[in-house]
């Protein structure tokens, strides 16, 4: 994505922008479901807010620039101050990538209403704005559901197993940063999480995206 710099600088700053906002919505969510669910760390550690800065991840945002998909920084919540450890974790993980697909769908629907409004006439950049701002959402929700530590689908995935399973699948978690290098270390040309990331998107954006603009998928 650096290359847009140069590129299209104007284009650049739209996607900085968006990615700024995506991350910052997800970044909240976690915030907010832990807080709702009786555990005062977010907001204790400063989370619990719509300040984009406050959810930043140098690496994650770096990567989401350098090779198009990232992380915000990891927002902490302590299973102790949890009625039930085990699922309200799994709650607080799955929020994030919850808000990335309400926040997909509901710009879905926006933008068709737009696209076959007869009374509106939208222009390539409008439509590819919307669409970015889709597929942004869309890629954050997918990657970050990818179970393995320290994305949240690991801890969605925990939250899922039956107790007999749970503890030894925790036990993977100090192996995580290992298995998402892995991931995205380039194979042949392409990283096996683009390949991984890549037909599932265009799943989700088939449905999201209004046939007429089927072309700038």
């Amino acid at each position: 994505m650096l290359d847009l710099l140069f590129q299209n600088p104007l284009s650049f700053i739209i996607f900085a922008v968006l990615l700024l906002v995506v991350i910052t919505i997800h970044e909240f969510s976690h915030a907010l479901s832990a807080d709702r669910l009786g555990d005062p760390t977010p907001k204790l550690s400063g989370r619990l807010t719509l300040n984009p800065f406050s959810h930043l991840d140098p690496i994650g945002t770096f990567l989401f620039l350098l090779a198009g998909f990232g992380w915000g920084k990891p927002v902490p919540f302590d299973p102790f101050n949890l009625k039930h450890p085990k699922k309200d974790a799994a709650l607080i993980s799955f929020a994030g990538p919850s808000s990335n697909l309400i926040m997909a769908v509901l710009a879905s629907i926006f933008l068709r209403f737009l696209v076959n409004s007869p009374n509106i006439t939208i222009n390539f950049f409008v439509s590819d704005l919307f669409v970015s701002f889709i597929r942004i959402n869309i890629l954050l929700a997918v990657f970050n559901l990818i179970p393995v530590h320290p994305l949240d689908g690991f801890k969605v995935v925990a939250g899922l197993l039956p107790e007999k399973y749970y503890h030894d699948w925790l036990e993977l978690e100090r192996y995580g940063i290992i298995f998402l290098l892995l991931l995205i270390f380039p194979f042949f040309g392409s990283s096996p999480i683009f390949r991984i990331i890549s037909p599932v998107m265009q799943f989700f954006l088939s449905f999201l995206v209004p046939s007429q603009l089927g072309g700038i998928i």
